[in-house]
């Protein structure tokens, strides 16, 4: 195993371009399994789930080739698809429930597993199954798996009882083979959902509404292949912008859609960073010590929980108190106990933190304890003095690539060790 190694202190500066995103590459994936045509995916990170959910298709009778240096790859269904999902893949990532509309609308069955991840909450996926109820499976447990059947599923209105991303993906490829409408309310907004619905109506579907609440799907009876490109990684755009922030730097991101991270860039300019944007880059630059700000996490386009972390770590350095609200996941201020052991002084009670910037943290052994903590972690070692490790980096190589290379080159003094 490794860990990061940071000697902070440094001022980042240059330019950097942004890698696909995570949450918008495997949904895309899973469509594959909608059609006999081979699917052709661009702009594909390398990442540790990409590699899984990869690995997870190959089991399932799937033919796959991933061009790792050239960022695309090749999906298409063989000859014989096995309609499970096994525990041992889908238990480190629960985008692996991602199969289960498309299995169940192609083959009429589907066996997978009840998913794990990272340990930022329970994140049920009661929404799949009552999408896929509503559409006419009949769904039972059987020893940690669901099993979902249907002779042909059938379009129906259907009501989200909270805005879940990949339950509205899920339920949204199961509704392209149903037969007739499909009216999805209160459906997830998010770039990666219309990135999904996009490379669908290129395969034939007839979705209306994606990046919309109500989402419109009139089923079809089959869908063709496609070439798609993957979105840029909007987490992975905010996470290098606040890496600028926090080392008072001057940092330009390159490759990314400006629109998709407003809620982050607001507040980036709320600490007293002067950002300006492009067609597809956005720089920042740091004035002085940070400014404290309010962030209260929310479905798009509200603040992303998956950039919560990072804030934080910028807050431990603002001028006076910052307020911190979680409402997505009831468990995901896991960092804050790390970031303690820095010198940051931070309060938590249920789901808000408070947090009194201080003047100065110290680097500190660390230890991530999921994905997005992880980064924080790092942002944190950047502007620490002294030496920073965390260890658990394998958290963070399932969503970010190559993220170490490239705040080394944009300065940074940063590696990876064994441990």
């Amino acid at each position: 195993m490794e860990k990061i190694v940071v000697e902070g202190g440094r001022r980042l500066e240059g330019s950097t371009r942004v890698s696909g995103a995570k949450n918008a590459v495997l949904p895309l994936m899973a469509a594959a399994l909608l059609t006999d045509e081979p699917c052709r995916i661009s702009n594909v990170p390398r990442l540790r789930d990409v590699e899984t959910f990869l690995t997870l298709l190959e089991r399932m009778g799937m033919e796959g080739a991933f061009h790792r240096d050239a960022g695309w790859l090749t999906l298409q269904v063989g000859e014989a698809v096995a309609t499970e999902a096994p525990y041992e893949l889908v238990k480190t990532m629960r985008a692996s429930v991602l199969v289960l509309g498309p299995l169940v609308a192609r083959w009429g069955v589907a066996r997978v597993s009840l998913p794990g991840g990272c340990a930022i909450g329970e994140r049920p996926i009661d929404q799949h199954l009552k999408g896929m109820k509503a559409l006419g499976a009949n769904i039972v447990l059987d020893q940690g798996y669901v099993v979902a059947r249907a002779d042909r599923l059938v379009g129906a209105p259907f009501i989200f009882d909270v805005v879940t991303v990949t339950g509205t993906m899920n339920v949204l490829m199961a509704a392209t083979l149903a037969r007739g409408t499909t009216v999805l309310e209160n459906a997830a907004r998010e770039p990666e959902v219309v990135n999904l619905a996009q490379a669908l109506n290129t395969m034939g579907a007839r979705i209306e509404g994606a990046g919309e609440s109500t989402i419109v799907v009139e089923g079809v009876d089959s869908l063709r292949g496609v070439e798609q490109a993957v979105i840029a990684d909007r987490i992975e755009t905010g996470t290098l912008l606040a890496a600028g922030a926090i080392t008072g730097g001057r940092v330009k991101v390159e490759g990314c859609v400006p629109e998709h991270v407003q809620a982050v860039t607001q507040k980036l300019r709320e600490t007293g960073a002067t950002v300006e944007e492009g067609k597809d880059w956005i720089s920042l630059e740091g004035q002085g010590r940070l400014k404290p700000f309010v962030v209260e996490t929310a479905p798009y386009p509200g603040f992303p929980t998956d950039m919560q972390a990072q804030l934080m770590a910028l807050a431990t350095l603002a001028d006076g108190s910052s307020f911190i609200t979680e409402t997505i996941f009831e468990n995901r201020m896991l960092h804050v106990a790390e970031l303690r052991r820095m010198g940051a002084e931070i309060t938590v009670k249920g789901n808000a933190a408070i947090v009194n910037g201080v003047e100065r943290l110290s680097g500190a052994p660390l230890m991530a304890a999921d994905l997005r903590a992880s980064a924080a972690l790092v942002l944190a070692g950047l502007a620490a003095e002294g030496r920073t490790e965390v260890s658990r980096v394998y958290h963070l190589d399932r969503g970010y690539e190559g993220l170490s290379e490239k705040l080394q080159a944009l300065g940074a003094a940063i590696w990876r060790e064994a441990e």
